[in-house]
């Protein structure tokens, strides 16, 4: 594929840049979760018959630009690996919620001295 990075004339003249094609959906080594973790990472990278299609012009080497997409490919697939830890609901501890309300009393009574009403 003809490139539109850096080059100047040798743009014109060499194919260097490169796309990678991963069957995502197809791969057996990959469970449902993984390929539903990387289909929410890779975004529009992904398309609709389920393939990952990284593409990289940064370089005026095809080689070098072979290996930025593999390295790409490899990072979101660690990424869709991690399995995201769930969030538990916690709430204030009883004594939290006493050192707030009264910080809070202690404020208004500050404030109420200083306009001049006293309650």
């Amino acid at each position: 594929m003809r490139a539109s990075g850096p080059g100047g004339q040798n743009v014109n003249k060499v194919s260097t840049k490169v796309a990678l094609r991963f069957e995502a959906d197809r791969s057996p080594n990959l469970s449902a979760a993984v390929k539903a973790r990387l289909k929410n990472i890779a975004g529009s990278k992904w398309t609709i018959d389920g393939a990952i299609i990284i593409q990289c012009d940064a370089t005026r080497s095809q080689i070098r630009n072979r290996e930025i997409a593999q390295d790409r490919l490899k990072d979101l697939i660690k990424k869709a690996l991690v399995v995201p830890k769930r969030r538990r609901p916690t709430k204030p501890s009883r004594g939290a919620i006493e050192r707030r309300l009264k910080s809070k009393k202690i404020r208004a009574e500050v404030k109420s001295l200083r306009s001049g009403k006293i309650e």
